[in-house]
C-alpha cells in the first residue's frame, strides 16, 4: 500500500470511504471470472441452461433458492423484468439451485487455478481476511449477501477466497441498490445515469441490460424532466451532484464489511489482493469494457 493509500486508514477505524472503492478493485475481478471465464460458460452450458443470460440468472440467484422471478428482478435492481422471467423459473425445471451453487463453485476455481491463483500464502492470507471481513459484516438490508453469507464455507483456499470475494461483492452491491433506491433512481434509470455519466457506452449498456430504443429514451426522458440529464442525454451539473452522491455514498456504505477487521490487516489485505486482482485481470478472460467500470491503473 502507498504512503497516500496507508492515509484511507485512520486510528477508531474511521477510514475514508474511498479505501472501499479501491479494496472493490481489487476482489472484484476475482469474484467475476463467474461470468467470464470460460469454465463457467461451460459449467453453466453442461447443466443445461440455455444461453449466457439463463446461466446467470440461475447461478448468481441460487443462494436465494426457487423464489419468484420479481424477487430476483427487484435484488438485482437494474435488469428487464421480462429477461429475468424469460430466465426464471424455466432454470431450475432444468437443474435446481444447489446443482448451479457447486457448478458455480467449481468452474470459477477452475478459472482461478488456470490463470496461475494456487493454493499459497497470499491466497491463504487474502481468504482468511477477506472471509473475517465477510463474516463480521452486517446483513442489515442486504439480501443477496445474507443469502450466500448462509452458504457453507469452502475448505479449499482458492474457493475459500472466491467465495469470501463473492460475499463481499454483494455486501457492496445490496448498498448500492438501497442508495440508489433512496436516491429515488429506478434500477432502470440507473443504468441510463451510469453511461451518461461516461461510465460505459450507451450502445453496450443497451445491448447487455436489454432495453429497446422506446424504453431508453423513456428512461432519459424522466431523467431530464428531473433536471438529471440535458436534452441530448448528457448529465446536467444536479445530475453530476447525483451520480457523485450515489458513488460516495456507495462507497461509506461499503467500506463498513472491513469493520472487522483492523487497519494492519486491511492493509494486509489489499496488499494480498492486489496480485491476485492482476494475475486474473492478465488472464484476458475479463472484457475491457464492463458494467462494474472497473478501475485496472494499479
Amino acid at each position: 500500500m502507498t504512503g497516500a493509500e496507508s492515509q484511507w486508514l485512520a486510528s477508531g477505524m474511521q477510514r475514508v470511504p474511498e479505501l472501499a472503492r479501491q479494496l472493490y478493485d481489487r476482489f472484484e475481478p476475482i469474484h467475476a471470472v463467474t461470468y467470464f471465464a470460460t469454465e463457467a460458460r461451460a459449467a453453466m452450458g453442461d447443466l443445461g441452461y440455455r444461453g449466457f443470460w439463463m446461466g446467470y440468472f440461475a447461478a448468481r440467484s441460487a443462494p436465494l433458492g426457487q423464489v419468484a422471478p420479481q424477487v430476483v428482478t427487484a435484488v438485482f435492481y437494474n435488469f428487464a423484468p421480462a429477461r429475468v422471467a424469460k430466465a426464471l423459473p424455466a432454470a431450475w425445471e432444468i437443474a435446481g439451485p444447489q446443482v448451479a451453487l457447486q457448478a458455480r463453485e467449481d468452474s470459477a476455481v477452475a478459472a482461478l487455478r488456470r490463470y496461475g491463483v494456487t493454493d499459497d500464502e497470499n491466497v491463504r492470507t487474502a481468504a482468511q481476511l477477506a472471509g473475517s471481513a465477510a463474516r463480521h459484516a452486517s446483513m442489515d438490508g442486504r439480501p443477496l449477501f445474507a443469502a450466500n453469507v448462509a452458504l457453507p464455507w469452502p475448505t479449499d483456499p482458492v474457493a475459500a477466497l472466491w467465495h469470501a470475494t463473492t460475499l463481499l461483492r454483494e455486501h457492496r452491491g445490496d448498498g448500492h441498490v438501497a442508495t440508489l433506491a433512496a436516491a429515488g433512481v429506478s434500477g432502470r434509470e440507473s443504468n441510463v445515469l451510469h453511461c451518461a455519466a461516461g461510465a460505459v457506452p450507451h450502445d453496450y449498456m443497451k445491448r447487455t441490460r436489454h432495453y429497446d430504443d422506446a424504453e431508453w429514451r423513456a428512461c432519459e426522458d424522466s431523467l431530464v424532466g428531473r433536471g438529471l440529464l440535458t436534452d441530448h442525454g448528457s448529465l446536467t451539473p444536479a445530475g453530476r451532484d447525483l451520480k457523485d452522491h450515489i458513488e460516495a455514498t456507495t462507497d461509506a456504505l461499503a467500506v463498513h464489511a472491513f469493520d472487522g477487521l483492523d487497519d494492519g490487516e486491511v492493509e494486509a489485505l489489499f496488499r494480498a489482493l492486489t496480485p491476485i486482482a492482476r494475475t486474473v485481470i492478465a488472464a484476458g478472460d475479463m472484457p475491457a469494457v464492463t458494467p462494474m467500470s472497473l478501475r485496472r491503473d494499479y
